[in-house]
């Protein structure tokens, strides 16, 4: 599974649809975000995509971590957001359709 890369200039929505896409498919997603403004718009999505997920039955659990990453030999620390399913989600009422990821979330900078 791909990590989801968020910038400053991410739109929350798209990040927020694919962040529940990926929970979705893979009942884990992972939201790495460098610097504040990534740290801002991560954080305003995983709320939303909090509530499309709720309303599919998934209640999840978000733990926040630090991860090194090397950008242009330089490294810099990341946030990453783990998103995982809590012990009250159902996955059976998911329906069929939304179970389904959009090829451009694991290759896509959000």
């Amino acid at each position: 599974m791909e990590t989801i890369k968020v910038s400053a200039t991410s739109r929350t929505s798209a990040l927020a649809g694919a962040i529940a896409g990926v929970v979705r498919e893979h009942h884990r997603a992972e939201v790495q975000a460098i610097g504040a403004g990534a740290v801002n718009q991560a954080m305003k999505a995983l709320v939303l995509a909090t509530s499309y997920l709720r309303n599919d039955g998934i209640y999840v659990t978000c733990v926040p971590e630090f991860a090194d990453v090397t950008i242009d030999d330089k490294v810099r620390t990341a946030i990453k957001l783990v998103v995982e399913p809590n012990a009250r989600s159902n996955f059976s009422f998911i329906p069929a359709s939304s179970r389904s990821v959009p090829s451009e979330v694991s290759q896509a900078k959000y």
